[in-house]
């Protein structure tokens, strides 16, 4: 398991550092490119790559921070870092948007002529391609290693790539009508679009910052909990787990029969804890409060006795060592 967590952590450090290198350089054509064309909507779409380079930089350091493993003064792991760097970069792109606006907003009131447009698109195109690859390749690699900072940063480089587009198709527009205000046009509405998904990045990283439910979470853990339940559980109740990064936080409580004993319930717990870090390498702290059901009357069943308590009297007796071993029994 700890094999895997540090695959995890050298594929995540690999990618982000990748996309730092490739989103400098790209950025440097964009400049270059506004340089040939003094095009506003390739300024705008330049402006955005350098808030790309600063937050893979601040990606860069919240992963590394968050693969701290938990000390005293962070009990729970710092992995939350995550969340923020996410909820930075939201905010960051929403900046973006507002300034690709104000930049292209006199290009559309006061239109002007844009030199060396066709050598700019054939070299805007092609960061373009770049980008696309290196987004998706960053969705990919967030996924795979559960790291929702490169999720974040990849759905970032897609937002550069969507401007880039916009850009191309608007100056293509410019090229072959000579209709210049639409370079400030499109830029406008590519910067409205980019805005919508950093205002949903910061939103999903508040969730996470607030702890809010998680029902896919929930439900893959249930499905665990079903698949390995024993005969003699009684009931689980009050089921709750956050993300903190890559790292999950479970407790729940286990009813069991009143008569077990307090080695036979911390036996039970343990093998428990155990199935469900086998099915789950992610999860880091398991809270499981074992507590006793001593009414005759089980509320799950509502029947007075059953075939475990054949006397009706109560919780059926202790439970054997080959029976804590089998679940079936």
């Amino acid at each position: 398991m700890q094999g895997r967590k540090g695959g995890f952590l050298r594929t995540r450090l690999i990618a982000i550092t990748w996309s730092l290198i490739l989103g400098a350089s790209l950025m440097a054509l964009k400049f270059y490119v506004y340089g040939m064309t003094q095009s506003s909507a390739i300024l705008s779409d330049a402006l955005e790559s350098i808030i790309n380079v600063v937050a893979g930089a601040f990606a860069l350091w919240s992963i590394l921070l968050a693969a701290k493993p938990p000390d005293p003064g962070h009990p729970y792991g710092h992995g939350k870092i995550e969340y923020f760097s996410a909820g930075f970069e939201g905010a960051l792109i929403m900046v973006a948007a507002v300034g690709i606006i104000r930049s292209a907003l006199p290009q559309f009131l006061t239109p002007r002529e844009l030199p060396n447009l066709e050598s700019g698109l054939l070299i805007l195109l092609g960061t373009s391609a770049v980008n696309l690859s290196l987004g998706l390749g960053l969705l990919r690699t967030g996924r795979k290693t559960r790291s929702l900072v490169l999720i974040a940063d990849g759905k970032h480089v897609l937002t550069d790539v969507y401007t880039s587009a916009g850009v191309v198709a608007g100056l293509l527009v410019v090229h072959f009508t000579g209709w210049y205000w639409m370079d400030g046009a499109i830029a406008c509405a590519v910067a409205l679009n980019i805005l919508v998904i950093g205002f949903k990045l910061v939103r999903k990283s508040f969730a996470g910052l607030m702890d809010a439910a998680d029902p896919e979470l929930l439900d893959q853990i249930a499905v665990i909990l079903e698949e390995h339940k024993r005969r003699h559980w009684i009931d689980i109740h009050d089921l709750r787990a956050w993300r903190s990064g890559n790292r999950i936080h479970l407790d729940f409580h286990l009813i069991l029969p009143g008569t077990l004993s307090l080695d036979s319930a911390h036996e039970e717990i343990t093998w428990l804890q155990h199935e469900l870090k086998n099915h789950m390498p992610d999860v880091a702290d398991i809270f499981i409060h074992a507590e006793p059901r001593l009414d005759s009357e089980c509320p799950i069943c509502t029947r007075q006795s059953c075939e475990l308590d054949p006397s009706g009297a109560g919780p059926y007796p202790d439970i054997s060592a080959s029976c804590r071993k089998d679940p079936e029994k």
